[in-house]
């Protein structure tokens, strides 16, 4: 069994900027050093620790088995490193380097850049990067070190914080509804021209609830709380960005998130549809890789949204 004492504690930063950053070349860039001493490192770590842990081509790098367990140890090794040293100097660890954050697009636009920005203000020696994208990201091959993420997380094996939570309104443009007429039930709202985001598991499907204060209140009639609408799709698209467009064009009704139409619907540029129905509440959450101590850069990010949250619900 190889001895502690012979593994080198910088080596372990160089492997796991290597795994994130998903090739020598890109941890050169971010550690700031040549590639042929990241290399070096990698070659001198792998006969330290007596296994093979990164499978190189001339095309990409992979993480072999050992080295994914390997990474994972790493990551804790590292950052219990940095609260040591941090409490040793009764300072908190500093806030720099470089970071990469993803996000949907629509969320990214709205919430995630705007938090950013306050983020590299309070933080100058920060190297922010943002990567705005609808499909799955993968944190550990794109070398993520946050992904913003709305809705329920397949993922689990990474660990997650919820920073909010939002719904989906079924909205319209008041052309359209000028055209087609304001449905009263569910039942109308499934023969109107539906606008699908394709991503989605069930793009023709919506999963409604009735809003509770309604009923509390009075301005609704009892009934059943959950309704699953299938719908005829006039058009499909594969951005949150696109469809909002769409509606606001007027080629039919979909169901938005609230984030990224509430200015819409208080200028009257998109109109709720049955306001007592809306899609199911859902969370919005920031994951990052499995350690025991996220870094003090995923802390500063996680606190950053959550200021921007607060800020935009008010």
């Amino acid at each position: 069994m190889t001895d502690v004492r012979d593994v080198n504690l910088n080596r372990l930063a160089v492997f796991v900027a290597v795994v994130e950053a998903g090739s020598l070349t890109a941890a050169a860039e971010r550690l700031g050093i040549a590639k042929t001493m990241v290399s070096a490192h990698m070659q001198r770590l792998e006969r330290e620790v007596g296994a093979s842990l990164i499978a190189r081509t001339t095309r990409q790098l992979s993480v072999t088995d050992a080295g994914r367990a390997f990474y994972d140890a790493s990551c804790r090794i590292l950052h219990m490193t940095e609260e040591a040293l941090s409490a040793a100097s009764g300072a908190a660890a500093p806030v720099r380097g470089a970071l990469r954050v993803s996000a949907p697009v629509d969320y990214g636009a709205q919430i995630v850049a705007p938090a950013l920005v306050d983020l590299r203000d309070a933080y100058p020696e920060l190297d922010i990067e943002l990567m705005c994208a609808d499909h799955f990201v993968d944190l550990i091959t794109e070398g993520i070190d946050l992904a913003v993420r709305l809705g329920n997380l397949a993922d689990s094996n990474y660990r997650a914080v919820k920073l909010g939570t939002y719904v989906r309104w079924l909205v319209a443009s008041p052309a359209f509804i000028e055209r087609h007429g304001m449905p009263k039930s569910l039942k109308a709202l499934a023969s109107l021209p539906h606008i699908a985001m394709s991503v989605l598991p069930h793009p023709s499907t919506l999963e409604l609830t009735r809003d509770v204060e309604r009923l509390a209140a009075g301005r609704v009639t009892h009934g059943e709380a959950a309704r699953n609408v299938r719908c005829e799709n006039a058009l499909r698209v594969n951005t949150a960005t696109a469809l909002r467009a769409a509606v606001l064009a007027g080629g039919g009704f979909a169901a938005l998130t609230d984030f990224s139409i509430r200015a819409d619907v208080a200028s009257g540029n998109l109109i709720r549809l049955l306001p007592e129905w809306s899609g199911v509440p859902s969370n919005v959450q920031a994951v990052f890789p499995p350690t025991s101590y996220p870094s003090s850069k995923v802390r500063a990010v996680i606190e950053a949204l959550k200021a921007r949250i607060a800020k935009s619900a008010v």
